[in-house]
C-alpha cells in the first residue's frame, strides 16, 4: 500500500508507524515536501507519521481516527464495501432539503439510528437530507464546526462504514445526501496539521485566528488538501452535494479562487461519475457572483443560503428587531416581498447593522430560482439564541403554518430543519465537549458573556460543556402523534406533495412572481403562473383583494376558506394561509 504525507516542515525524516512497526519514507523527487514508501498493509491496520524524531501524529488524511484526534489512524478500503443503490440523480430543481444533526436527531445520536428514520423523511417528500458536520472532534458531544480531520468521520456516530450504510439506505429510500463541510477553519483542539506544513497563515485572521492558507506560500498544497477532501465526500461514500460553510470566511486574494477551482473540480467527477453533484454555499455578502456560472465571471457554486429571506420572515412573524434583524423589522412585511422577489433584501442597499451598503442585486432574468435556498429555521438561527428556542416556542400553529407555506411554495429551493415539521417543542441548544479543560472553560465563559451583553443572567444561558443541554436538545418523536404537532406535520406533507405535482412550484423564473402585501394588516400574496398564496399573520380576518376571475379553486387551506367573492376578495381568517389556482 502506498503511503505518502504533505510534510515540508520535516527537515531530516519522516517515518511512518504501522501496527508498532516504524517504517522509513522517502522524499518525492517530483513534488516538494512530499514524503511516499509502500508497505503491507490492511484495512483496520493502525498508523501515523513521526517527524524527524518527534510524537506519531495522526495522518492528516486518515479517512479514519478510531481513537479521536490525538490518536493513530486506521486504513480503510473503500473497496470493500459493497453498495446496494444507485444514486437517484437528483438535481436542485424541485428539491426539498432537510437539515439534520445525526447527534441529536435519535437519542443514540449515531448514523445508523438516524438511517432508521429515513422512511420518516422520505414520507414526508424530503428528496436530500442535509448532515451536519461529521469530520472529528474531540469529545463526543458537538455541532461538528470544531472538526479537525476533514477527510475522516467522527468515531461515536460510527465512522466510516456507517456514513456508507446511511447514504446507501438514503438512495435506496430515493433520496440524495448532503454533508455540510467546513474549509474556512479548524477546531482550536486535536488540530495536528501546522506541525507538518504551512496549513495556515498569519497573512490573514478570521474569527478563528490564523486563516487557512488559500494564497501564501505553500497554499497550493493547502488547496489541494481541501478540494481532495470535499471530492473524497463524493466519490467514496456517494455523497450527492456538499453545503460549504461560511464561504465569505475563506481569506482568498488569488486572482484564481478556491471556490472556482473547488466547483471546477466538482463538476469534472460529476461528469466524470455521470451522475449530478452540487455545492451549496453558506455566504454573507449577499453577492450574486457567488453562483453564477465560470463562464460569466462568477464563482459556478451551484447555489446558497438565502438568510435575507429567513431574516424577513423570522421578523414578519415574530416581531424581533435585535441585532441584525433590525433592517428587516423596520418593515417586514416588505422585507419579505422583496426577498420572495428580487432575492437579496441588501442588495446595494445601506445595513445599519453593518454601518455600510452591502449586497449586489441578482439578475431576476436570467438567474433560476433554485440558485437560492430558503428556510424559516436552521441550527444556526436557532443554536445561536441563548436558549436554542425554536419558532414553536413563541409562536401559534398557524403561523407556524404560515412559515411553512412561504418556504414550501416559494420560488427558492426549500430547506427544513429537523423536527421543524412537527412543530418540535424540544430547543436545539448550542453544546460541546472539549475534553481541554481551559477550553471548556474559555467556551463556558464567552457563552455566558456574548449573552450577559443582551440581558440574560448567567445561570439562564445553559452550560454548553454539561451533557444535558445536548439531551435537552433531542428530538421527542412521540410529539408527532397528538395535536397540534399531528396537524401541522400533515400540512408539511400535503405542501410538499403539491410542490412535487405543480410544476409553477419548482418553476425557475424569478422575475415572474409577483406580490402584493398590506404591512400594517399583516397578509401578504403572491403569484406563480396560475397559483395564487395567501398568508395572514395578523390575528383578525384579513380581506384580500385578488381581482379574481371566478375560475379560483383551494387547493390546500390552513383554516376553511371560501373561493373568493365576485368583487374578487378573498377572506382569509386569522394566522392561516392558503393556496388557490385560477387556472
Amino acid at each position: 500500500m502506498l503511503f505518502e504525507v504533505w510534510a515540508p516542515h520535516a527537515r531530516d525524516r519522516v517515518t511512518l508507524e504501522l501496527n508498532g512497526s516504524g517504517h522509513p519514507l522517502e522524499r518525492d523527487a517530483e513534488r516538494d515536501g512530499w514524503w511516499t514508501g509502500v508497505v503491507p498493509a490492511e484495512d483496520g491496520d493502525r498508523y501515523g507519521f513521526a517527524l524527524d524524531g518527534g510524537p506519531v501524529l495522526p495522518d492528516p488524511r486518515s479517512p479514519r481516527l478510531p481513537d479521536g484526534p490525538d490518536g493513530l489512524g486506521a486504513v480503510v478500503d473503500h473497496s470493500a464495501y459493497v453498495w446496494r443503490n444507485e444514486s437517484p440523480k437528483l438535481r436542485l430543481r424541485g428539491a426539498v432539503l432537510y437539515e439534520l444533526h445525526v447527534g441529536t436527531f435519535t437519542p443514540a445520536g449515531t448514523l445508523d439510528a438516524a438511517a432508521a428514520h429515513l422512511g420518516e423523511l422520505a414520507g414526508l417528500g424530503v428528496t436530500h437530507v442535509e448532515l451536519m458536520p461529521l469530520c472529528p472532534f474531540p469529545g463526543v458531544r458537538g455541532w461538528g464546526y470544531d472538526g479537525v480531520a476533514p477527510w475522516a468521520v467522527h468515531e461515536p456516530y460510527g465512522g466510516p462504514a456507517a456514513l456508507k450504510r446511511f447514504v446507501d439506505a438514503a438512495h435506496g429510500l430515493g433520496m440524495g445526501v448532503v454533508l455540510d463541510v467546513v474549509h474556512n477553519h479548524l477546531g482550536p483542539s486535536g488540530n495536528h496539521l501546522p506541525l507538518f506544513g504551512p496549513y495556515f497563515t498569519e497573512t490573514h485572521h478570521t474569527p478563528w485566528g490564523a486563516a487557512v492558507n488559500l494564497d501564501a506560500p505553500g497554499s497550493d498544497e493547502v488547496r489541494a488538501y481541501f478540494r481532495g477532501s470535499a471530492l473524497a465526500w463524493l466519490r467514496d461514500y456517494r455523497i450527492d452535494g456538499l453545503r460549504l460553510d461560511a464561504v465569505h470566511a475563506l481569506a482568498d486574494t488569488r486572482a484564481l479562487t478556491f471556490l472556482e477551482e473547488l466547483s471546477a473540480a466538482v463538476d469534472e467527477l460529476a461528469k466524470e461519475q455521470g451522475r449530478p453533484h452540487f455545492l451549496v454555499a453558506e455566504s454573507d455578502l449577499a453577492d450574486p457572483r457567488t453562483t453564477a456560472p465560470r463562464a460569466l465571471g462568477g464563482l459556478g457554486v451551484h447555489a446558497q443560503w438565502n438568510d435575507d429571506f429567513h431574516h424577513s420572515l423570522h421578523c414578519a412573524l415574530t416581531g424581533e428587531s435585535q441585532g441584525y434583524y433590525a433592517d428587516f423589522a423596520r418593515a417586514p412585511m416588505a422585507a419579505l416581498a422583496k426577498t420572495l422577489t428580487h432575492v437579496f433584501f441588501h442588495d446595494g442597499t445601506y445595513s445599519a447593522f453593518r454601518g455600510r451598503r452591502h449586497g449586489r442585486p441578482v439578475d431576476r432574468e436570467r438567474t433560476p430560482a433554485h440558485r437560492f435556498l430558503g428556510y424559516a429555521q436552521t441550527h444556526d438561527q436557532i443554536g445561536n439564541r441563548a436558549l436554542g428556542d425554536r419558532l414553536s416556542a413563541s409562536l401559534s400553529p398557524g403561523l407556524l403554518a404560515c412559515a411553512a407555506t412561504l418556504v414550501l411554495t416559494g420560488p427558492s429551493v426549500p430547506m427544513l430543519f429537523m423536527g421543524e415539521e412537527w412543530g418540535a417543542t424540544t430547543p436545539w441548544q448550542y453544546f460541546t465537549d472539549h475534553t481541554d479543560p481551559e477550553l471548556a472553560e474559555a467556551v463556558r465563559r464567552g457563552r455566558r458573556r456574548e449573552f450577559a451583553a443582551h440581558g440574560w443572567a448567567e445561570d439562564e444561558v445553559p452550560d454548553p460543556q454539561d451533557p444535558a443541554t445536548r439531551d435537552r436538545s433531542v428530538l421527542d418523536r412521540a410529539e408527532r402523534e397528538r395535536d397540534p404537532h399531528k396537524r401541522l406535520l400533515a400540512w408539511y406533507r400535503q405542501l410538499i406533495a403539491l410542490r412535487r405535482t405543480l410544476p409553477d412550484l419548482t418553476d425557475p423564473d424569478l422575475a415572474g412572481v409577483k406580490v402584493a402585501f398590506d404591512e400594517e394588516a399583516r397578509w401578504l400574496v403572491f403569484r406563480r403562473g396560475v397559483l395564487r398564496v395567501a398568508v395572514n399573520l395578523g390575528k383578525e380576518p384579513a380581506v384580500i383583494p385578488l381581482g379574481s376571475n371566478g375560475r379560483d379553486q383551494v387547493l390546500a387551506a390552513w383554516e376553511p376558506v371560501a373561493t373568493p367573492a365576485a368583487d374578487g376578495a378573498l377572506r382569509l381568517p386569522g394566522e392561516s394561509a392558503v393556496l388557490l389556482t385560477d387556472g
